[in-house]
């Protein structure tokens, strides 16, 4: 996920990705665990991805409180 989409995207929305990309990591870690995963490098994606998202929401939600 680029972060231009991202900030265009609602702090619910933002949520609801997060929440997907989580469930994505721990998939990829269990076929990690198990010797199933073959995109290795999809796991450095998703942590960033999470990343990024945590931060655009963090933005958001400061500058609704301002």
């Amino acid at each position: 996920m680029k972060a231009t989409d991202a900030r265009s995207k609602t702090v619910d929305e933002l949520s609801d990705e997060l929440a997907r990309l989580k469930k994505e990591q721990f998939n990829l870690r269990f076929q990690k665990a198990t010797g199933q995963l073959e995109q290795t490098g999809r796991i450095r994606e998703v942590r960033r991805d999470i990343a990024r998202v945590k931060t655009i929401a963090r933005q958001k939600a400061a500058e609704a409180k301002a």
